[in-house]
């Protein structure tokens, strides 16, 4: 069960963030609005928020996930491979020490994002991809196991995180679209297929039996529903625009 979670709320230089959707620019205002539905759902799943001022200096500053991974044991300040990204992980390790007396770190030449690690109880699957590369995927893999706890490589071909196209709904539930349908790794799992039309619904999150579901795909929506799950929609079209998703806007423990 998850009782915390932490937010940033987005800055206006996010217009200027990274992004491959080539879908337009995000609208301040409204990802503002959408952003506050965000938190009021997460209150809904039970969850005390931390909400962190927005940081001008860092565009991408509200995609809070890729900055940590908090486990139940320890956390681990990332490496992000986004060289604009780098910094944010100075105020974020200054926050999450309140939380944690734990802390790892991953180092050059290593890089990751959280975005590209899906925790299944104690195991964690990391993805290599243009921001996590094999160095800082090992690095987290030790400290895993420093910990008691395991981790596993899989390597990614399109898309930019791991769970971009992949969710973790226990109850041995795997959201999955495109590649990651036929990884081997992900076979022992009931696998709930997205649609390559409705395929951004593929990041949706797991909070205390309710899943978060992004607006508008009416497909995978039903189909979460009809395994069993409870789900809160939230729009989240201007994220979208960069690249972000569900999982990306908040660090959740």
């Amino acid at each position: 069960m998850f009782t915390k979670a932490i937010v940033r709320t987005p800055c206006r230089n996010m217009i200027n963030g990274l992004t491959t959707a080539n879908i337009g620019l995000p609208d301040y205002s409204l990802a503002v609005k959408q952003h506050q539905a965000y938190i009021q759902a997460l209150k809904q799943c039970g969850l005390e928020v931390l909400t962190l001022e927005a940081d001008e200096d860092f565009p991408d500053s509200t995609f809070v996930e890729d900055t940590a991974l908090l486990t139940k044991h320890c956390a681990v300040i990332t490496n992000p491979g986004a060289y604009s990204r780098k910094n944010e992980i100075i105020e974020i390790e200054k926050v999450i020490q309140k939380f944690y007396p734990y802390i790892e770190r991953i180092e050059e030449p290593g890089t990751v994002e959280a975005g590209d690690i899906m925790m299944v109880g104690n195991h964690f699957y990391i993805g290599i991809s243009e921001r996590t590369n094999e160095y800082g995927a090992q690095q987290m893999i030790d400290i895993l196991n420093k910990y008691k706890m395991t981790g596993s490589k899989v390597r990614l071909k399109k898309v930019l995180h791991l769970k971009t196209g992949t969710s973790y709904l226990e109850k041995n539930n795997l959201v999955a679209s495109g590649e990651f349908l036929s990884k081997p790794e992900f076979q022992k799992f009931d696998l709930l297929k997205i649609e390559d039309d409705e395929n951004y619904a593929a990041n949706c999150v797991w909070i205390n039996g309710t899943v978060l579901f992004p607006k508008r795909f009416p497909k995978a929506k039903k189909m979460i529903e009809n395994a069993g799950y409870k789900t809160i929609e939230v729009d989240v079209s201007e994220f979208q625009k960069l690249d972000g998703g569900l999982s990306c806007l908040s660090l959740r423990f």
